[in-house]
């Protein structure tokens, strides 16, 4: 398969980036769309040009760090789908794809399709841990939760924090990121002693960011490779409120 690229590249976050031409001849269909760019990448090298930087990491779809928006989808028009699981067959032959990286500004561009995700690292900081002291380790049905409150945590914990949400959202929001965050601990009987404090620290950190308000587009669930519902931003609402008449 044959394909004409036209990548995103940016040398780093002070520059100016523009769009780049770039053949990618003799693709195997069977390729992840990050093998294609690491062929690509050894043909730039080969040829004395940069390569193009990325971030990807497992590339099983499990740590979140590939990412970018390929045609105008977060990781491409597959739904359900991380940038390392989208195949080229799913593409036509001869087709143009445009790549480019997240565009939002919490998200800033360090180079090519590499972006700043840090952002994230601080709302989950600013709470999304438990910190309260239990002691020894206690038997493991010593504390009881009902299955559907387990079933709906994990849910929320499938998030893997890769983006897609902000990117694919007209106001750059990360409320479905940060409602999971805090859903996945407020949902157990474990995350009830800082559940107040927990959802005010994340909100204000993800508002300080600088991420944008929900209108409720629903485009970040659309987006989302794990297919976090948008129902955790209600419950995040719901958590908001209640703390806010707590204190």
């Amino acid at each position: 398969m044959n394909f004409k690229l036209k990548v995103w590249r940016q040398p780093d976050g002070k520059s100016r980036g523009q769009f780049l031409a770039i053949d990618a001849k003799d693709i195997s269909p069977d390729m992840s769309f990050l093998e294609m760019l690491d062929v690509v990448n050894e043909r730039l090298i080969e040829a004395g040009d940069e390569p193009i930087a990325f971030d990807n990491d497992c590339r099983e779809g499990i740590c979140g760090m590939c990412g970018c928006l390929v045609n105008g989808f977060a990781h491409g028009h597959e739904r359900g789908t991380t940038l390392c699981q989208l195949h080229m067959r799913s593409f036509t032959d001869g087709e143009t794809i445009v790549i480019e990286p997240w565009r939002a500004k919490a998200f800033p561009v360090l180079k090519d399709l590499v972006v700043d995700r840090s952002a994230f690292d601080k709302i989950i900081q600013s709470g999304g841990f438990i910190a309260v002291t239990t002691g020894g380790v206690p038997d493991a049905n010593a504390m009881l939760v009902s299955k559907d409150a387990a079933d709906l945590a994990m849910d929320a914990a499938a998030c893997i924090g890769c983006g897609a949400c902000v990117a694919a959202c007209p106001n750059a929001s990360a409320m479905l990121f940060t409602s999971a965050k805090v859903s996945q601990f407020a949902l157990l009987p474990q995350g009830q002693p800082e559940r107040v404090d927990r959802v005010r620290n994340m909100v204000s950190t993800m508002e300080k960011a600088g991420f944008g308000a929900c209108s409720n587009h629903l485009e970040c669930a659309a987006a989302c490779p794990k297919e976090v519902s948008a129902d955790f931003i209600a419950k995040l609402n719901r958590e908001l409120m209640k703390a806010y008449l707590v204190k």
